[in-house]
């Protein structure tokens, strides 16, 4: 089996070929942009300019199988796009549908897109999981590119025949993880007092290797053809469970101060940190149920591994 990946050199990428290739169980090639640098050996590599509507991509689809497309313009805390819908939608929307219509008219089997929780809602009430089937509600530019470019694959899944499957991930953490999770990783190791000590939320996460082990499921089961599934570690944690258990896994203290999480709203609304403040200190859980019944799959990493994994090298 050929497996065509995009967003090579990105987070989910690497860790996806390095898992991959080192079972042996595909033919992979990576759709990588010039002076990529180095991919493992044995993958074969395409150059292309990039994912838009005019990107010419037969040459990458050549003889195969599968896609899996994790290529994308990312969420922004602090876009500086004059129109940031207009650049989500030209990436995400056109580019992901214009490879998609290509992959159809090559006779690719499956297209496997890596979207996002954030097109089922900002957040989630206590206790009440997201599930894959709900009531969507994209909010922002990124999430409403994403559900757009999910709509227009189920319709060419039904014009065409290709099978489409949908992985809906929360916050990914791992190895060589970036952005806000790399904050609170930064935060815990050099000691730092944080005002995170008595928040009592509940987030789901989900640890690099076992999106990459889902992705590689959905590859091979048959029952996941035309699906949308949400993945997550299986184990929710409040922001406060969160700091611990990273200070747990890089053998150091985490600092927290038990602040009222109504102090900590108003100071940052007064910091013009609203949003900061919301993902803190608000609940998004996700219901992987259906991945375990239709898939059979059980997260293969636990919490605990995954964030010692996280912090490893760090």
């Amino acid at each position: 089996m050929k497996v065509l990946l995009t967003g090579a050199t990105g987070f989910i990428g690497r860790a996806f070929l390095a898992r991959a290739g080192s079972e042996n169980r595909f033919s992979l090639r990576a759709a990588v942009r010039k002076n990529a640098g180095n991919l493992p050996v044995g993958v074969e590599s395409i150059e292309i300019e990039g994912l838009s509507a005019s990107e010419d991509w037969r040459e990458a689809l050549k003889s195969c199988d599968v896609v899996v497309h994790t290529a994308a313009r990312v969420h922004i805390m602090q876009d500086m796009a004059d129109d940031p819908l207009a650049e989500f939608r030209r990436v995400n929307v056109d580019g992901t549908l214009n490879l998609a219509r290509q992959a159809a008219q090559a006779k690719v089997r499956r297209f496997i897109f890596i979207s996002t929780i954030k097109v089922n809602g900002e957040t989630s009430k206590f206790g009440q999981p997201f599930r894959a089937d709900d009531e969507l509600s994209p909010v922002d530019p990124y999430a409403i590119s994403k559900h757009e470019a999910e709509q227009g694959l189920r319709q060419l899944a039904e014009e065409a025949g290709m099978e489409v499957v949908i992985i809906r991930p929360p916050m990914v953490y791992g190895p060589e993880v970036k952005a806000n999770f790399r904050s609170m990783i930064r935060w815990v190791g050099k000691g730092i007092p944080l005002p995170l000590g008595a928040i009592h939320n509940k987030r789901s996460f989900v640890a690099v290797d076992n999106l990459t082990d889902f992705i590689i499921t959905c590859i091979e089961h048959p029952a996941a053809a035309n699906q949308t599934f949400l993945v997550a570690d299986g184990d929710d944690l409040s922001t406060t469970e969160l700091l611990q258990r990273l200070g747990c896994a890089m053998g150091k203290p985490a600092r927290l101060i038990p602040v009222p999480v109504g102090l900590l709203k108003l100071g940052a609304t007064i910091l013009g940190k609203r949003a900061i403040a919301q993902r803190l200190c608000g609940s998004l859980q996700v219901d992987i149920g259906k991945a375990r019944e239709i898939l059979g799959w059980t997260p293969p990493v636990s919490v605990a591994e995954g964030l010692r994994r996280a912090v490893r090298n760090l």
